[in-house]
């Protein structure tokens, strides 16, 4: 811990003397020169001459100073905005501990008085992978009584699943029910964090110095200034990066397209590991946009407020605000500029509503409850700010300095009597060339990560666009000369036309970086092959590989291949290693808490 001016009693040299002193001394030394302070303060006690007792002042509950900030991430932005917090609180004379749920020891939480968590709600409500362990002791019987213990939760989500920020929620009143008590309210963030999340560090601010000095008391502008960037540029001002190839990575007659981008960062400063994503922030369709403008009869030009800026509603339509998703709170809403019944019957009916929003867009909300009784500006007020798309980042930044590439699959589908697209991918299929830019930002994500150690076997799993960031796994290993086993099971349609980035990994196979190589391709047999089958038909040695201490990665589908991957997994330590299943699931449980089974899943 640092000595600080504010949390001690020391002036500015002191302290500074002191953070330089103090980290130098062995343990003996430091036994030795306690023992001798405590001996010089008994001596000027007794030396002390006598002094008319008073009445000791009445005492002032005081609040504890130590803060534990504990998150759930999947991809990263909950541990980045735990760390931001972290940061401003130390600022403020905090001590502040920072840590993954899965890194807290639960029964240490009983000795935490100030407690602040940050979670993320992953799939239909569930918590993220780093937080299940954590989840489950907290819901579970083994949970402590929590007294004299304060709290508070930042959830984060996304308002077109049913299940909204849920993690959250539930730690919010499983906590009040252990006997806790709240800081800051709970707050939940959709897709746009920023702003609410810099509300939350500063109500927490608030409520920890309570009976603190006013002089102590945190600012709105102390706040929103605490957290500096950590480079020029971010999520709140991404990178125009120029595009230097798209190509379509799939063969002719491919029912697939699968394009590989690759994106300059020369001048930003931006750098990234294997494992990390980038963030894009996409544009509208510009057919869909025009659609928008006729159905609702607006003038293209007509000026609006987006924030501080004055835009035409044509550009805020297009790269402002998202209209491909229907939510229900966008819904609910609407409704208040609408005459409809048929409208109001539906809001007031979430059943419903939910089977209504599932595959539908704001051109199908403005077609069916016509007509409308808003203004541009008012209706456009109700919709959400267009959220960045995250991909995972398929090269090496050592094997690529100043660039970066991505493996994104066209996304194209019919529902409801209208062809449908998706944002971000279209846009890269159909309108972005080569010398056009894109703002970009780096996430990165510390729960899927290499070992530190290069001698650990890996083993990969990764079909379809989920091969990217073992492309950028395998570039890094190449780069660094690693020397420890490696193993992919790719799968896809067919062998022809779909498997991604064939020639680089035959090359890895031949020269020794990739250690073994297994493929499934479902349409080009009679019966379905997927990769959890090829996993099964190497359950022997793959079991043995885990036992030798090799770390297991996922990366694509979450509803499907993931969920049947973890099952597979769970089969074959259950058969090869003579388990039962729950020790089974315990032996897979105990891989993830020690970082070796890590999940990049959509």
């Amino acid at each position: 811990m640092q000595l600080q001016v504010m949390n001690s009693p020391f002036n500015q040299e002191q302290t500074e003397l002191l953070n330089r002193l103090l980290p130098t001394l062995t343990e003996t030394q430091s036994l030795w020169l306690s023992g001798y302070l405590a001996a010089v303060q008994s001596s000027s006690l007794q030396a002390a001459p006598a002094v008319e007792e008073r009445p000791a002042p009445a005492a002032v509950p005081s609040i504890p100073k130590e803060v534990t900030i504990l998150f759930g991430s999947q991809t990263g932005n909950a541990q980045n905005l735990a760390k931001k917090a972290g940061k401003t609180l130390e600022e403020k004379g905090f001590q502040v501990t920072v840590s993954s749920m899965s890194d807290f020891k639960p029964n240490n939480l009983k000795k935490v008085k100030n407690l602040l968590i940050v979670v993320s709600t992953h799939g239909e409500g569930d918590p993220p992978d780093n937080a299940l362990t954590f989840h489950e002791f907290i819901h579970g019987k083994r949970a402590p009584k929590l007294e004299d213990f304060r709290f508070s939760v930042l959830a984060l989500g996304d308002s077109s699943y049913e299940f909204f920020c849920q993690t959250g929620k539930d730690f919010d009143k499983r906590l009040e029910e252990l006997g806790g008590t709240r800081i800051a309210p709970r707050i939940d963030c959709d897709l746009d964090f920023d702003e609410p999340a810099a509300e939350w560090v500063e109500a927490v601010l608030s409520g920890l110095s309570e009976g603190e000095s006013s002089s102590q008391s945190p600012s709105a502008a102390s706040v929103s200034a605490a957290a500096p960037a950590e480079s020029v540029y971010s999520r709140s001002n991404p990178f125009r990066a120029e595009v230097l190839e798209n190509i379509n990575l799939n063969g002719r007659g491919s029912n697939k397209e699968t394009r590989h981008l690759e994106i300059s960062l020369e001048g930003s400063g931006l750098t990234y590991q294997p494992g990390d994503s980038l963030g894009v922030y996409p544009e509208n369709d510009p057919e869909l946009v025009d659609l928008l403008l006729t159905e609702m009869n607006w003038d293209p030009e007509e000026t609006v407020r987006v924030k501080d800026e004055t835009v035409s509603l044509k550009e805020a339509l297009t790269a402002h605000f998202e209209i491909t998703v229907l939510t229900k709170p966008l819904v609910e809403k609407a409704a208040k500029f609408s005459g409809n019944d048929e409208l109001h019957q539906l809001v007031s009916n979430s059943t419903q509503l939910k089977a209504y929003i599932d595959g539908r867009d704001l051109i199908d909300l403005v077609r069916d409850f016509k007509p409308w009784n808003s203004t541009a500006q008012e209706f456009i007020s109700i919709l959400r700010k267009m959220p960045a798309r995250l991909y995972s980042i398929s090269s090496s930044f050592e094997a690529n300095p100043d660039e970066v590439h991505l493996t994104i699959g066209a996304v194209r589908y019919d529902a409801h009597g209208r062809e449908r697209k998706g944002v971000c991918s279209i846009l890269c299929a159909e309108r972005l060339q080569p010398g056009d830019t894109l703002p970009v930002f780096i996430q990165h994500n510390e729960n899927f990560k290499l070992p530190e150690n290069p001698d650990t076997p890996i083993i990969m799993v990764g079909p379809g666009t989920g091969i990217a960031p073992f492309r950028s796994f395998m570039q890094e290993r190449e780069e660094s000369g690693a020397d420890g086993k490696t193993w992919l099971f790719f799968g896809d349609q067919h062998f022809v036309t779909d498997f991604l980035y064939q020639t680089e990994w035959q090359k890895w196979l031949k020269d020794g970086v990739l250690s073994k190589l297994d493929i499934a391709f479902s349409r080009d047999g009679d019966e379905k092959v997927y990769v959890q089958h090829r996993m099964q038909e190497n359950s022997r040695e793959l079991f043995q590989w885990l036992e030798e201490g090799a770390a297991v990665y996922i990366c694509g589908d979450e509803k499907n291949m993931a969920h049947d991957v973890h099952n597979t997994l769970i089969d074959i330590i259950e058969k090869e290693g003579g388990m039962s299943r729950e020790q089974a699931a315990e032996y897979l449980a105990d891989m993830q808490k020690n970082k070796r089974y890590q999940r990049d899943v959509y």
